[in-house]
């Protein structure tokens, strides 16, 4: 079919015609098929180009997956998104269906069909632009405007992390719960170091007490000691003077005059 003959096909069905096909659950078999309808047939008669002429045909390189060691497939696989961040990305890729965000959708459609590079986005492109009137640089416009989006989104969310961790303040914005606990961690680690302080000190005094109570024990000691050599010296003495006045006493001696 020529370029002229899907041009005029596509013209015949009004938009809400086409929408409802493309959005029915045959769909896919409409992808697979659209090869046919949308771009010109191989048997389509082509004027021949000396060889010496002809130049050789430029087009996108189709998308490849990334390696499954690289660094984006390593990240996605520690830490996969949250349904709610997902849900919050789909809310700001919401747009009316006529924007990029709707002709990616009819891409990934097609790309589930079997479609793919080149193939794929022209003729995802034909049937978009033909529902909706798009022209290339309007779409293109239209995605430029939600990667702003997205920029201005991360940037807040940026924001908001760095208020978390304290390391920037923002007006009227509530403590975050990250922030008290860092507050309190804060005052905690305050609190042990001032109880610390006081630790050693109290310790340094135990420490001379103990040195003082060891000191007065000798002390206690030496004095007992002493007082125990002097009662045994004079409890000796004692007994060694009444054993000797009983024995001169009690054989009649007198006393000398």
């Amino acid at each position: 079919m020529s370029t002229a003959n899907w041009r005029y096909s596509i013209s015949t069905y009004t938009a809400p015609t086409l929408r409802a096909l493309l959005t029915m659950p045959i769909f896919d078999n409409i992808a697979k098929a659209a090869k046919d309808f949308f771009v010109e047939d191989d048997n389509t008669p082509a004027t021949s180009v000396p060889a010496s002429q002809a130049q050789p045909a430029v087009s996108p390189a189709p998308f490849a997956a990334p390696p499954t060691n690289s660094p984006a497939t390593l990240n996605a696989a520690a830490s996969q998104p949250e349904q709610r961040h997902l849900d919050h990305i789909a809310g700001l890729l919401a747009g009316d269906g006529k924007d990029f965000a709707a002709y990616m959708k009819m891409v990934k459609s097609m790309a589930a069909a079997g479609m793919a590079g080149p193939l794929l986005y022209q003729t995802a492109f034909n049937a978009f632009a033909a529902i909706n009137g798009t022209t290339v640089p309007g779409l293109l416009a239209s995605a430029v405007k939600f990667e702003n989006v997205l920029e201005s989104d991360r940037n807040k969310v940026l924001e908001r992390h760095r208020e978390k961790l304290g390391e920037i303040k923002i007006a009227n914005a509530a403590p975050s719960a990250l922030l008290q606990l860092t507050t309190q961690e804060q005052q905690l680690v305050l609190e042990i170091a001032e109880l610390t302080k006081q630790l050693q000190v109290k310790q340094q005094l135990l420490t001379q007490t103990q040195q003082q109570l060891t000191e007065e024990r000798q002390k206690t000691q030496s004095a007992l000691a002493s007082y125990q050599a002097a009662n045994a010296s004079a409890v000796a003495e004692l007994q060694t003077h009444r054993k000797a006045a009983e024995t001169f006493l009690a054989s009649g001696g007198t006393p000398v005059k």
